[in-house]
């Protein structure tokens, strides 16, 4: 049993415009691809998705985005609470509306949802987490990733927001957590 709990119940979501305020990621991590005959290997970059517990095809972990927590915040917990990863936002990816069926409610009757999403760089695989009984991790290729991707939305941050930000070096935007700038962390 974890001893991590997850936030349940909607009274802390936050709503803009008609629209519930969902955070996410993509955790990402990289693996050395197999050495070629002078010693050099390239790396790879694998993607981590989950299954879906409401149906077929994988998701990247996502989440309310609460009144209490910036939505930064809402990405690393719902990580952890959905996946059992841990490590750094790097990168926003961008803002992406969708139409969820399962989360209409008094705020958002048509269940609209504009999805905050970034690049979690994975540090920590945790062996227990709030989810862990419902949820199994696929460490997967971009390539595999788009294709099992379950919904439209995902796969554009996918393929739209993360791949074009490794196309342009996947240079962090974000700050580091525990150093809020380069020039404080100079020796």
């Amino acid at each position: 049993m974890s001893e991590l709990v997850a936030r349940t119940g909607r009274l802390q979501q936050r709503y803009e415009n008609g629209y519930r305020l969902i955070a996410g990621c993509i955790p990402f991590r990289y693996r050395n691809a197999e050495e070629d005959g002078d010693g050099n290997s390239e790396k790879i970059i694998e993607v981590l998705m989950i299954n879906s517990t409401s149906g077929p095809g994988l998701l990247f972990p996502k989440g309310g985005w609460e009144n209490d927590e910036t939505a930064e915040e809402a990405a690393v917990r719902e990580a952890m609470e959905e996946a059992g990863v841990r490590g750094d936002l790097v990168h926003f990816l961008g803002c992406y509306p969708f139409k969820s069926k399962t989360l209409q409610d008094e705020y958002s009757p048509e269940g609209l949802c504009r999805a905050a999403m970034y690049a979690l760089h994975v540090k920590e695989e945790l062996n227990s987490w709030p989810e862990k009984s419902r949820r199994e991790r696929s460490w997967l290729t971009v390539p595999e990733a788009i294709e099992s991707c379950r919904h439209a939305w995902m796969r554009e941050a996918l393929e739209n927001g993360f791949s074009n930000w490794y196309a342009d070096g996947m240079i962090p935007t974000l700050p580091r957590k525990g150093f809020p700038n380069s020039s404080s962390n100079q020796h």
